[in-house]
């Protein structure tokens, strides 16, 4: 029988702990949290010191006591629950639900979940971490006070099922203060002109720049065709050519805030998709041969920091790998202002012998793209910098400058492992590798362009991540939370990759900023953020946050209730008419989603479902394609006139047909597959532009 009990959050983590484990232990999951604020009041007393009411969370009746069964026969517990203030939270939270006090309770925590950090926390067991538990008790309590006292302010005033938050609210307002800078943003004419220079004794050209003088630019086409004017008919000579080398610096290890953008752009994961299979790479997956294991460290971290373990690991992969000459001599130091807490290494494999490939077939292709990675992002990190040899040219031409500039890869370095997923193409002058100032040039042609500047681009999921990390709003744990809530609840909407407002979203931000500034400040979040890392370094007391924070958030509810008129949303026209009486019909959200209702409603009720078209005709009869659901929720692509029209297609159709044998092709990756298993033809997919 085992005498020792350890509880962890997620079944998954029972198996790959268990096996790490003798039989002298026995490993169960809480399966997440256990208790927590009541749903249906504040849960937070007032009047007697903040003091929280906990409850029991629905439907965790049964694990409590199947957990509570085992803790009568242990000698000893274990709570193994995540390494972090939530973490500690449960495990704390345990104690109390299990009736503990006074049983010998130990917590234990691991950065990985590999046999020698199981077996080294067992070694180094502790109490429970009270400034850590206070933390997230004051976090909790902040986010509820906010939420439950605000958001009723919004129903009454704009309409039901809408929420407020202490770190929605600003990542809210960060969009909206974006669109209207966008909005706001007058375009100015600019011109630049390129010249396409013949070198004597060569076909090839070298394409060089005019150089603008200081502080001046070439700002209409007046001042275009004077400039065009001086130079007509003038010989173009050398003034200087610099050879030199260019040091490619390597990337810094992943942490949250990072993986999720570079997830975003590489592999366009949304910000939850990124961090939900990175917990299942961290709990662990089954390998062959190995049984189930857990392949990377531990996913909520504002680090860079590894350990010296994992330093010797991946130094001698390199070397035996690549060789002595691809070990970095010094790592990458980040540069920031902002407070790091480094409780946690940064996200790396706990294994770099495991390559990508080498467990592709253990993997979904999610896992395996985001294991790939975190694994080529690590081991880059460890390896030497790229080296370039540049060359740039100064021309002169009647007085103005021009200017051309090559590079060319001499040692890959990092990159024969890892390049960015932005990386800009090198430019690629390849005569001017050859040139000297005795070198003689012809001007072949000028080619001037006009320019328009552009305003800042609208946020993606990724850039919204980096937004509120360089402003300290919320934390790596509360990115893709807080994003997925703002979705949630359609104060805002991704059109491709792009994010907008809605209606709904821009009035809410209103509100709030007018009513509740103090809230949706930038400065005074991220400050509060520093409060909370107070009071998990055991500076702060925890209460006295909530104390003084409560006095002004009551007093500008209070008054918003009074001052605040009612605000009319106007639901989104659909483009269609209703069927019964021609109305135009809406698009209104109900429990399960979009759906269209007629704006004669309560004389007309007609409604009908809402497809969302992707702007490709059906092969068959020429109608809309649309996003469709199965009843369990799979998503595939079919004809808007259904039953009518029977053409499914579970990949999304790229609008246009085989020429092999006439039917639809379908996107699959950076390829067109025709639908048709049997045709088999295929072609690269175009580049988007």
């Amino acid at each position: 029988m085992a005498k020792y009990l350890v509880i962890v959050e997620s079944p998954t983590k029972v198996k790959t702990i268990g096996k790490f484990l003798g039989s002298n232990y026995k490993v169960m999951a809480s399966q997440g949290h256990v208790r927590d604020l009541p749903k249906s009041s504040l849960g937070i007393d007032v009047d007697k010191d903040f003091e929280p009411h906990y409850i029991t969370i629905r439907g965790k009746g049964d694990i409590l006591a199947s957990l509570r069964k085992e803790v009568s026969k242990a000698e000893k517990i274990y709570l193994a629950t995540d390494p972090d203030r939530e973490g500690e939270a449960i495990s704390w939270h345990l104690i109390a639900a299990l009736k503990l006090e006074g049983k010998h309770v130990y917590r234990i925590t691991f950065n990985e979940i590999t046999k020698n950090a199981v077996k080294d926390s067992l070694k180094n067991a502790r109490e429970i971490d009270m400034n850590l538990v206070d933390a997230q008790q004051a976090r909790r309590c902040l986010d509820r006070v906010v939420g439950y006292r605000i958001s009723p302010v919004l129903w009454v005033k704009v309409k039901r099922g809408l929420s407020a938050g202490r770190v929605q609210s600003v990542a809210l307002r960060i969009v909206c203060d974006r669109e209207q800078e966008i909005s706001d943003f007058i375009p100015e004419e600019y011109w630049t002109i390129d010249a396409t220079l013949g070198v004597k004794g060569s076909k090839k050209t070298i394409s060089a720049k005019y150089v603008e003088g200081e502080g001046k630019t070439l700002k209409d086409k007046a001042e275009v065709d004077k400039l065009l004017k001086e130079l007509k008919g003038k010989n173009m000579e050398i003034a200087e050519v610099k050879h030199g080398e260019r040091t490619r610096k390597m990337p810094l290890p992943f942490t949250t805030s990072t993986l999720q953008q570079e997830a975003s752009k590489a592999l366009n994961f949304s910000t939850q998709k990124t961090m939900r299979v990175a917990q299942q790479l961290y709990e662990g997956v089954d390998v062959k041969g190995q049984g189930t294991v857990g392949l990377i460290s531990y996913l909520r971290t504002d680090s860079t920091r590894i350990s010296d373990e994992a330093e010797t690991m991946v130094h001698d992969y390199i070397k035996s790998n690549y060789g002595d000459k691809y070990i970095a001599d010094e790592t990458v130091i980040p540069k920031s202002n902002k407070k790091i807490q480094d409780a946690h290494e940064a996200i790396r494999p706990t294994d770099v012998e495991l390559t990508p490939v080498k467990i592709k077939e253990d993997l979904t292709r999610d896992q395996f793209k985001l294991y790939q990675l975190i694994w080529k992002r690590f081991v880059a990190s460890r390896m030497a910098p790229a080296l370039y040899d540049t060359v740039s040219v100064k021309f002169v031409c009647a007085g103005h400058k021009f200017s051309a500039s090559s590079s060319k890869l001499s040692f890959d370095g990092f990159m024969s492992v890892y390049v960015d997923a932005d990386e800009v193409k090198e430019e690629n002058n390849s005569l001017l590798s050859g040139i000297t100032q005795d070198t003689k040039v012809i001007v072949d042609e000028l080619h001037p362009t006009q320019h328009f500047t552009q305003p800042a681009p609208h946020y993606t999921e990724a850039s919204l991540v980096h937004a509120m990390e360089e402003l300290g709003v919320g934390r790596p744990s509360t990115y893709a939370t807080t994003i997925t809530t703002i979705l949630a609840r359609r104060y805002i909407v991704k059109e491709g990759k792009n994010i907008f407002v809605t209606e709904l979203g821009d009035t809410v931000n209103k509100i709030m900023k007018d009513a509740f500034p103090q809230i949706v400040d930038v400065d005074f979040t991220a400050n509060m953020e520093t409060l909370l890392d107070g009071v998990e370094e055991g500076n702060v007391k925890w209460k006295t946050i909530i104390k003084n924070f409560y006095p002004d958030l009551d007093e500008a509810v209070n008054k918003a209730e009074e001052e605040i008129e009612k605000v009319e949303i106007r639901d989104e026209l659909s483009g269609e008419n209703c069927e019964l009486c021609g109305k135009p019909m809406y698009i209104k959200y109900g429990p399960h989603g979009r759906f269209q209702a007629c704006s004669g409603f309560p004389e007309c009720r007609f409604t009908k479902p809402y497809y969302e078209k992707i702007d490709v005709a059906c092969p068959k009869c020429g109608k809309d394609v649309v996003i469709k659901a199965t009843r369990k929720g799979r998503r595939y692509y079919g004809c808007i006139d259904n039953p009518n029209c029977d053409f499914m297609v579970w990949q999304r159709p790229a609008g246009k047909n085989c020429p092999r044998c006439g039917k639809a092709m379908l996107i699959k990756g950076n390829k067109l597959v025709c639908m048709d298993a049997e045709c088999g033809y295929t072609e690269n997919k175009p580049e988007e532009k």
